[in-house]
């Protein structure tokens, strides 16, 4: 198989590795990638709410938090997590484009 699905660790879900351009594959093949994506891709918005709350719970923290070191720390973690949550948009937006652009072939 030259394509498979590993998950990230950041992320939190498996993402697509293709070893050929996406037009090299079969019909089946891109409907087994498509339809193994869309799988995944349904678990992201859960993904997104989780990190969501433990940005609340880091937030709530840093707003009693008086050691400077932490408050940078907690600040520092709450900008990586909001980094991921954007990053996980961006894959949920692109499968759209991807099934779109399939959908018209």
């Amino acid at each position: 198989m030259s394509w498979k699905f590993i998950i990230d660790g950041r992320l939190g879900i498996p993402l697509p590795h293709l070893e050929k351009e996406w037009e090299e594959y079969t019909e089946n093949e891109r409907s087994l990638i498509l339809l193994r994506w869309e799988e995944i891709r349904g678990t992201i918005p859960e993904q997104i709410k989780r990190l969501e709350r433990v940005i609340i719970q880091k937030q709530n923290q840093l707003n009693v938090e008086d050691n400077f070191k932490l408050s940078c720390r907690l600040n520092s973690e709450i900008a990586e997590l909001a980094g991921t949550i954007n990053e996980l948009h961006l894959w949920f937006r692109v499968n759209q484009d991807v099934t779109a652009s399939a959908a018209h072939h």
